[in-house]
């Protein structure tokens, strides 16, 4: 967990999550959508394979954004760590930057995960889709 001292948020150092509070925030906000998607899925649109995929991008894509792009900063999982999602300056960021983050998380997983492992060296702790987007992870 790194503190700065020069802190671009004038109230307190800023302390950015660690990989392990984001993982474990991924980690619980998939089963929250995992489960109910899957069922979903399973019950309903088995036989429609289009339709299915189109379904779980946009319900990821809504249950991030809206999320991260609302007054609360993070999703489920995020809040659950106490860590939330802010622009550079450590305002609410928007639901465009909250679409690109998300959408920068695909361009982070097929390049075998690499993009995700990035905030182990970024001076913020930036992955590659909080860098595309313009965002940082941090401790409530």
């Amino acid at each position: 967990m790194e503190v700065l001292e020069e802190s671009i948020f004038p109230e307190k150092p800023v302390v950015y999550a660690t990989f392990w509070n984001r993982f474990a925030a991924v980690f619980i906000d998939g089963l929250i959508i995992g489960i109910p998607v899957e069922a979903i899925d399973y019950f309903v649109l088995s036989e429609m394979p289009l339709f299915k995929f189109l379904f779980n991008v946009v319900v990821g894509w809504l249950y991030f954004a809206l999320q991260m792009s609302g007054p609360g900063m993070a999703t489920i999982g995020k809040k659950a760590m106490r860590i939330k999602v802010t622009d550079l300056d450590g305002n609410k960021i928007t639901f465009g930057q909250a679409t690109g983050r998300h959408f920068g998380t695909f361009l982070s997983t097929i390049i075998i995960g690499i993009g995700y492992f990035m905030m182990l060296w970024s001076p913020k702790s930036q992955t590659l889709h909080d860098m595309m987007a313009g965002t940082l992870v941090v401790q409530e």
